[in-house]
């Protein structure tokens, strides 16, 4: 199904029933018409990191399920895959050929060598210190070979997941290989996961490195040709998102939920209003997603104080939004992202969390939502004690009965009303225009034109209410 205006659901093949064959029951049977198009994350065989860390693409996990429940999915709804363009498994079979061959191996240069990348073999510290990095360290892993050779590879995220080497010919072609199957098994768009972190170049950041970076990109879209899209995947200052936007690609908007977290919170949607006015409109906005609410996205949009203040709001008036639940503790150092779902950091307060949908649903480009977000879930706190896991606080998982349940929450009942609404009013044409006022303090008024149709959101923030008016 081609690629369209509507909401796109983010969930994982398990998430809500138990496989690719009850999501595709639970979204024909309560969300037909508020569901546009699906995120289905990442399905592959995996060694780690919930589907992150994938060993091959050519199928689909057995537990999920097949290709021909992917395709089923897809004749109803438009369809986005993962493609983690940075890394794979270390359990791969291209991995575990060169762990026993070695130089002998085909894919002897599909990874990133630390004696071939760097002078000496090894970076000096100046190097180190310039690198954009998730290790307090030199990002790599040592591996040992068959024969009892050691050596490093660059590693940038955990131990399971290993750097692919983008100029290398075979990777090329595990690259062009891996996207036209998934654009043959119905894929609209392709996410191309940490793809900021794919070209490296010694004495750089190795993190969205140009022209590098640019040309991976261009040759991506080549291989797909126009009628499937890639969005590339960056967490970071908001300025790399507008570069990939000038760029001609579609790109996320996560400076969203914080700018809108801070509206809500502090009944002002001064910076709000200024970010919408800026933002492109070939965009996919969000609130939430399967990892944290992302803090740096909004540096320089809100200013440090503020951002300060967002954050001590969401951990004292958050509904079990702690500190610790980002820290070694639950296995998350990262202090870019707090972990929490959007409803439990609106307090579990129901209007304020319908407004927060209605901001995101007028504000420009393609809305996603997660499905735990869909259910207006709070944290699981039982699944994040019982893994360790932080981000897994918002990661909870449906059974079909429970998805019937929900769906008798006024506010999950409301939210689809919204949802649907949102994909059927002409006004919300991408190519549109906006208008965007703050007629009073603590209000906020967004305004939806396309030809004819109008569509226009008037909000109180302090009150947390809303109408929408409609031509």
């Amino acid at each position: 199904m081609a690629f369209s205006n509507k909401i796109m659901l983010i969930t994982y093949a398990d998430s809500l029933g138990k496989n690719l064959r009850e999501l595709k029951e639970v979204l024909d049977a309560h969300f037909d018409q508020a569901v546009g198009g699906v995120h289905i994350l990442p399905f592959f065989p995996s060694s780690a990191d919930r589907g992150f860390a994938p060993m091959r693409y050519d199928i689909v996990d057995p537990a999920f399920g097949t290709w021909e429940d992917v395709r089923a999915i897809g004749a109803r709804r438009f369809l986005m895959f993962d493609f983690m363009i940075n890394h794979i498994s270390r359990q791969s079979p291209f991995f575990q050929d060169f762990l026993e061959k070695g130089d002998a191996s085909e894919f002897r240069d599909f990874f990133i060598r630390y004696k071939e990348f760097w002078e000496g073999g090894f970076p000096t510290q100046e190097q180190v210190d310039a690198i954009y990095k998730r290790k307090p360290r030199a990002p790599y892993v040592e591996i040992e070979h068959a024969d009892g050779e050691t050596e490093k590879l660059w590693c940038t995220f955990g131990e399971e997941q290993i750097d692919i080497n983008v100029k290398s010919a075979r990777a090329q072609r595990f690259f062009a290989d891996t996207l036209r199957l998934m654009a043959e098994n119905g894929a609209d768009i392709i996410r191309l996961d940490a793809f900021a972190y794919a070209c490296k170049r010694a004495g750089t950041s190795c993190f969205f490195v140009q022209p590098e970076t640019g040309e991976l990109l261009e040759a991506m879209q080549g291989i797909l040709g126009p009628d499937v899209a890639i969005l590339p995947e960056i967490h970071e200052h908001y300025s790399i998102q507008m570069r990939v936007a000038e760029m001609g690609y579609w790109i996320y908007d996560f400076a969203l939920p914080v700018l809108t977290l801070h509206a809500l919170y502090a009944g002002d949607g001064t910076y709000l209003k200024r970010w919408l006015e800026m933002s492109p409109k070939h965009q996919f906005t969000t609130l939430d997603t399967h990892d944290g609410l992302g803090i740096v996205d909004v540096r320089d949009l809100l200013p440090d104080n503020e951002i300060e203040a967002t954050k001590e709001h969401m951990f004292s008036h958050g509904a079990n939004v702690k500190r610790i639940y980002n820290t070694e503790k639950y296995n998350n150092l990262d202090i870019y992202q707090v972990n929490t779902t959007y409803y439990s950091a609106l307090g579990n307060d129901d209007a304020a969390y319908l407004l927060a949908r209605a901001i995101q649903f007028f504000a420009p480009g393609v809305p996603m939502v997660y499905y735990v977000g869909l259910l207006a879930g709070e944290n699981d706190i039982d699944l994040l004690e019982s893994t360790k896991e932080g981000r897994n606080i918002n990661r909870h998982y449906y059974s079909k009965e429970e998805v019937a349940e929900e769906l008798h929450r006024p506010v999950v009942h409301d939210l689809v009303r919204l949802m649907e609404l949102r994909n059927d009013h002409p006004a919300f044409d991408y190519d549109g225009d906006m208008e965007v006022g703050i007629p009073a303090q603590g209000r906020l008024s967004i305004r939806r034109t396309s030809g004819d149709a109008w569509a226009q959101l008037d909000a109180d923030l302090i009150a947390r209410a809303y109408e929408i008016t409609l031509s």
